[in-house]
């Protein structure tokens, strides 16, 4: 059922923290967000932690890091499951009451045995009902000693339907569903009922999340249903696959989403990245934060499996590299150096001339590690490649180089059309060509034999950098 215009739309991401957070997780969180914040909602963070031997505070931490580097923000959480485990019960309770649950002492040997039976006469393998109560049933004496799970009474007959907003309509038979256990024999309850108690309790709207969930969807429609609720509105979205057609995993070489961050991605190409992995709004590839929750709309969401590809990532980064704000980039690459321990000059710490580098040289590159690598020149030793060095400065080359340092020494201003006027000078003295001249000296300064325009390039420098680097050979 649609909510009306007046409902307030609410959304949740509900990871486990059994792993790290990959691409193909968060994808299951930028979506609700996205579709929140496109319709003046409020997106929920709840963490699914009630396999309490695989979940660790450590994969809790990385989802926040994750999410608050991607500029993920919830309005309301992280709720625990765990902590609420006294109002699942209380549920539970009330369930039995109305005969929507029963006890059943059918042990794991039982289930095992009955099992076999069923797939030797090649029959789909499900719990056979031996302790629902029905009316003039005579149930099996109660076995002294053995603590019973709950188990849900599935409905009989008829079936569930739910128009999925990315699937269609989708109808499966009760008949295909057996008893549910929805509390164990310790009394702790299972995912799908805690599932329906987090949605209930938290007004969730719409449940975005992945096609894996297609599976519990019936049996929590069911639950819903049996607390006279109505469900949410259900978006599984296809699976991400790594760049082999697998489905994207730890175990299949995927990277926690803190990798891309740390390898200087830029969060807004991230997030535009992964839009795009399952979303699109007509054929845009590059938008910005603001415009994916201006069209962000469950309409347009991909009903076939979206493929990680690392050279259309390395794309769109490097699209957003060239529009991102010069002074943004200046503090990624000074925490970049900081991590390495590079010692920065006070200079570059303060005021625009690191803004004006990384405008200088963004084009280049599409995280900011390699923006980082480009501008090392300007704090650090460079070590041009001796063969390289070997063919560029070459006694015909030589003098025009020393002219040119005391050239650019003697400058009363130093700014890139005084260097600019300086090259053209000692160009003409020396009969040579630009690329002549601006190779050794790209070489001498930078380090490398390519960089953008020259005069620009040594403009940046201190002066003194660049006259004591062209005379130290």
């Amino acid at each position: 059922m649609e909510p009306t215009v007046s409902t307030t739309v609410r959304t949740r991401f509900a990871p486990s923290p059994t792993g790290f957070i990959h691409l193909g997780n968060i994808r299951s969180a930028l979506y609700p967000w996205a579709f929140a914040r496109a319709n003046q909602g409020a997106f929920i963070l709840r963490i699914e932690d009630t396999d309490v031997e695989r979940s660790s505070q450590e994969a809790v931490d990385v989802i926040i890091e994750g999410m608050k580097w991607l500029g993920l923000d919830h309005d309301e959480g992280p709720f625990f499951q765990m902590q609420r485990m006294d109002r699942y019960k209380a549920v539970l309770q009330d369930l039995v009451a109305q005969g929507h649950v029963y006890p059943c002492y059918m042990s794991t040997q039982e289930l095992d045995a009955l099992r076999e039976r069923q797939m030797a006469n090649k029959e789909k393998p499900r719990y056979d009902g031996t302790w629902r109560p029905e009316a003039g049933k005579q149930l099996p004496p109660v076995p002294e000693g053995v603590k019973p799970v709950l188990r849900f009474k599935n409905p009989i007959g008829g079936s569930v339907v739910w128009e999925d907003k990315v699937k269609g309509r989708i109808e499966i038979s009760n008949d295909e569903l057996d008893d549910l256990v929805i509390a164990r024999p310790d009394g702790t309850p299972t995912y799908n009922f805690c599932v329906v108690v987090d949605d209930l309790d938290m007004a969730i709207t719409h449940v975005i999340r992945g096609d894996d969930h297609v599976n519990n969807t019936p049996r929590q429609i069911n639950i819903f249903k049996a607390l006279g609720k109505e469900p949410p509105v259900y978006a599984h979205l296809p699976t991400v696959l790594n760049e082999q057609g697998e489905k994207m995993s730890k175990r299949h070489g995927a990277k926690a989403v803190t990798q891309y961050r740390d390898e200087g991605y830029l969060a807004d190409a991230i997030v535009n990245y992964l839009a795009r992995l399952g979303w699109s709004h007509g054929d845009d590839e590059i938008f910005s934060r603001q415009q994916l929750v201006e069209w962000f709309n469950l309409d347009h969401l991909g009903k076939s499996a979206g493929q990680f590809d690392e050279a259309k990532l390395r794309w769109v980064a490097q699209q957003h590299m060239k529009t991102a704000d010069d002074a943004v980039l200046a503090s990624l690459v000074l925490q970049q150096w900081q991590s390495r321990g590079v010692a920065v000059p006070a200079s570059l710490q303060q005021g625009d001339t690191l803004a004006a580098m990384c405008a200088l040289f963004k084009d280049r590159c599409a995280t900011t590690v390699e923006l980082a690598d480009w501008l090392s020149m300007y704090v650090g030793a460079v070590q041009p490649p001796a063969d390289e060095l070997a063919a560029q400065f070459t006694d015909a080359v030589k003098p025009a180089v020393a002219a040119l340092a005391a050239r650019l020494k003697a400058l009363p201003t130093w700014d890139k059309a005084a260097v600019s006027a300086a090259f053209k000078e000692t160009l003409t003295e020396a009969g040579l060509k630009m690329p002549q001249l601006a190779i050794p000296v790209r070489l001498l300064v930078c380090g490398r034999a390519q960089t953008p325009s020259v005069d620009a390039v040594l403009a940046l420098f201190d002066r003194e950098v660049v006259v004591q680097r062209l005379l130290e050979t």
